[in-house]
């Protein structure tokens, strides 16, 4: 099973950010999630929200700010936003990659990104997987190149992910916790799909995730996978 570090280690260290993801793989995550967005330059950076006004010591828009503009903004504890070049520099091959396209217009970028690692940097398909809630991302990425493995995320039903999964050819329904049955699972799964999950933290309901058989886990508390 996949032991994921959501945003990193994000219970432990700010989300995001260079030393989460580090703090995650110190914690024995054999894969890491994390969001991109296209900047106003065409760097993909690593961040979940659409503006940087929770996490950082500025305001505005991510798709309206220059990379220049983002690095200059300091993260909660002391951190900077990460691109996803540097993210992969620190990360490596020591664990797979779920980027989620959380901003609009990702899925070239994205794609790009991963067409340059696998051409360049011997990687391999496999060394990732693209998730998101957005159709017409998912629908892109399908569409721009099928090599790359897709993740269904829904936090509303199994049925309209696989329904998703099936059209856009993914590799994983990644659903919220709390919609996970053994019927849904077993179903999933036998039908060739991975089951990622997010994000479970309760020991109770992590310990439920492992009996229903799925094939991840992702969570904000990486040591309790």
């Amino acid at each position: 099973m996949l032991k994921i570090g959501h945003r990193g280690a994000k219970a432990h260290v700010t989300e995001n950010t260079l030393a989460s993801f580090e703090k995650a793989l110190q914690m024995g995550c054999n894969a890491v999630e994390l969001d991109v967005h296209v900047c106003a330059t065409g760097e993909l950076v690593v961040i979940h929200d659409f503006t940087v006004d929770r996490i950082t010591n500025g305001s505005g828009e991510v798709h309206k700010l220059s990379l220049n503009e983002l690095k200059a903004l300091m993260v909660e504890g002391g951190h900077t936003i990460p691109t996803l070049d540097e993210v992969f520099d620190m990360v490596g091959k020591k664990s797979l990659v779920n980027i989620e396209m959380k901003g609009r217009h990702t899925a070239q970028p994205v794609s790009d990104f991963i067409e340059r690692y696998v051409a360049e940097k011997g990687y391999a398909y496999t060394d990732f997987v693209v998730s998101s809630f957005q159709r017409e991302e998912l629908q892109n990425m399908s569409r721009i190149n099928p090599n790359i493995p897709l993740g269904i995320l829904t936090q509303a039903s199994v049925t309209q992910a696989w329904e998703w999964a099936d059209e856009f050819k993914a590799v994983a329904l990644h659903p919220h916790y709390t919609l996970l049955t053994e019927s849904n699972v077993t179903k999933a799964r036998e039908a060739g799909y991975k089951i990622y999950t997010w994000t479970v933290n309760e020991p109770a309901d992590i310990a439920r995730c492992k009996a229903l058989g799925v094939d991840g886990i992702i969570s904000d508390y990486p040591e309790r996978l």
